[in-house]
């Protein structure tokens, strides 16, 4: 087993390193692979040692051996600089502020593991499914929460190009748009750069002005009206659209608009309600196995 060991003198030489991680690549790939009884060490600085097994994602088949040589190189000039970095600030900080940081350190850790089984357990134990009658029925309480921040519109909707030969007939099914009507609009509806024919959707009037340029922030009050039909034209196509349905800004939102919102915050108190009794139970738990004891200093 061949070992590969950087002196701290080295780290910054690329000149050496260079050669050395050569030397490596040319090893064979099974070596990288093999099991071995200790860690092969290929720098080091001060009491740290960087392996060889940490490397070798760098190490990927097909790629040119300059390159490999280069990314390692590099990886182990970050690595020394860091360490050496960290040994100077362990050595020159206050010790106050080393145990500042100290302090800091293991409560990430601690929250990041904490909040990782809570969120396991959460996936496993809690209750996703949110009931059509548990929707409606925050709705009807939440109401004054739920007011529009702009106008929503429901309308049908075709881009034509501007080579379509039957523009009349099409306007004239959209008008009417009963079950044939809709039928033959669907059958020849690959004729259309866009459609939309679910009417019963609530969009944004800026989604609307976004998907049809000729309307603008300026004129959609003049087209984006409650049973209106317009005709627009560009130099992209020709725009057509029946409007079947406005709501203004500071109206109510539709329980059907909302409901993405709603399901959302009735998931998220439904987790804190189970992350609650979670701890609570685990809690009582480990009172109850004499693991969990308060002390009081009774006079």
């Amino acid at each position: 087993m061949l070992l590969y060991l950087v002196n701290i003198r080295n780290v910054f030489k690329p000149l050496v390193l260079a050669s050395i991680l050569a030397l490596m690549l040319f090893t064979s790939c099974d070596l990288l692979r093999k099991e071995e009884t200790h860690k092969t060490p290929i720098a080091r600085v001060g009491e740290r040692y960087l392996y060889q097994e940490d490397i070798t994602h760098l190490l990927k088949e097909g790629i040119p051996k300059e390159d490999s040589i280069s990314f390692v190189t590099n990886y182990i000039n970050n690595w020394a600089s860091k360490q050496l970095l960290l040994s100077k600030a362990i050595i020159n900080l206050p010790e106050d502020k080393l145990a500042e940081f100290d302090a800091l350190v293991a409560d990430y850790r601690s929250d990041l593991y904490t909040r990782a089984y809570k969120e396991a357990l959460v996936q496993q134990g809690s209750d996703t499914v949110i009931t059509e009658a548990q929707l409606k029925s925050f709705y009807e309480k939440e109401k004054d929460n739920f007011k529009l921040k702009e106008k929503l519109v429901r309308l049908r909707f075709v881009e034509l190009p501007k080579q379509f030969l039957d523009k009349d007939l099409v306007i004239k099914r959209l008008k009417s748009f009963k079950e044939d009507d809709v039928a033959y609009l669907d059958s020849i509806g690959v004729h259309f750069i866009k459609l939309n024919f679910n009417d019963s959707l609530w969009i944004t009037a800026s989604r609307v002005v976004e998907e049809i340029p000729p309307l603008t922030l300026e004129n959609q009050e003049r087209y984006l009206k409650n049973s209106q039909f317009f005709e627009l034209e560009d130099a992209l196509g020709v725009y057509l659209g029946k409007i079947t349905g406005v709501l203004e800004a500071n109206d109510l939102a539709p329980l059907s608009f909302i409901e993405p919102t709603i399901r959302q915050v009735l998931l998220s108190r439904r987790k804190l309600e189970y992350i609650r009794k979670l701890e609570t139970e685990i809690i009582d738990e480990a009172i109850k196995d004499k693991e969990f004891e308060v002390y009081t200093n009774d006079k």
